[in-house]
Formats: structure tokens, sequence, C-alpha cells
């Protein structure tokens, strides 16, 4: 199975008649041939749990071989950017997974958009697709309505990401 679709498309631009043919690429689901990183945070483990479940859950339905997966914790959401940065050398794609659920003091804000703003850096900086399913709620029954409750399961829908821009940043890589 190739890791790749590639589409002929013709494009019809609103200031010309002409068509221009053009391709269009897109990652697939298969992650046979890839070596996949799974980032948890502890903080909030009974929510994280449930997302790296099913991100693993979705990893394996994938075709990942075990040995090819890399499954990292720490401690919270801070962190992640850290650990993302010495995990990317290893991996072709980082699902990047953890819960920040809003307080009482602004300390909600500062780490969401340190999480947010540290593991998209890392992910430009290495060329390595980091997938974001670090949840930021309101609430405690936000979260785990998110984390397989009646919103889905945010950490499946994480990897899937993950493995799909895996797949294209591959194929846009190769020579052409």
């Amino acid at each position: 199975m190739r890791a790749f679709a590639v589409e002929e498309t013709a494009a019809r631009p609103a200031s010309s008649a002409r068509s221009m043919p053009y391709q269009t690429f897109r990652g697939t689901q298969d992650a046979k041939q890839l070596r996949v990183g799974i980032l948890v945070s502890r903080f909030n483990e009974f929510i994280t749990e449930a997302l790296s479940n099913a991100a693993l859950e979705v990893v394996e339905a994938r075709g990942c071989p075990h040995e090819n997966v890399i499954f990292v914790k720490v401690p919270g959401a801070f962190e992640l950017a850290s650990a993302a940065l010495g995990m990317a050398p290893h991996c072709d794609c980082i699902v990047a997974l953890g819960a920040v659920i809003r307080g009482d003091t602004p300390h909600f804000e500062y780490i969401a958009r340190a999480a947010a703003e540290g593991l998209q850096r890392v992910s430009l900086d290495t060329g390595v697709p980091i997938a974001f399913g670090v949840l930021t709620t309101d609430d405690m029954q936000q979260a785990m309505d998110r984390a397989g409750g009646k919103a889905g399961n945010k950490g499946a829908e994480a990897a899937e990401t993950a493995i799909e821009m895996a797949n294209l940043v591959k194929r846009l890589r190769e020579p052409r």
C-alpha cells in the first residue's frame, strides 16, 4: 500500500477560462512504515490515560509495529514541547496528548498557550508533524466528553492526524 495519494486535477481560476492541471497530495492512514511517538502529560491522568489508550489503538490498527512506537510520559502539558524536541529525531510524527482544565486563576491560559506554541515551534523547527491532542476545557466534564465520552476521543483523532501528516510530509519531500 502506498503511503500517499496523488490525484490529477484541473483547476479553473476565476480570472481565467483555461484549465490548469495540478496535483493534489494527501497522506494516508497507513502506519506500517512509520515511527510514531506518543507523548502524554501525566497531569489529569484520568483523562490523559483515556486519550493515550485511544491513540495507541489507532496506531496499532493502522499497522505500526510495536517496536516503532515510542511512548513517553511527562509531568504536565508545559513539558510536552521539551520532550517532543528530544523525540523528534527518532519519529516520523508525534501525537502530543494532555488535558489543561480551567481553574480560578490565569494559570490555564499560560499553560495552554505554552503547550500549543511550544509544540508548534518544535514541529516547524524539526519538520516532524506533531498532532495537538491537548484538551483545553472549562471543566472536567468537558474533558471527559472529549476523552471517550459523547464528543468522541480526541486522542484517537490526534493519532489519525499525525499518521496522515507523516505520510504527507514524506511524500512532499520526495523528488519530483
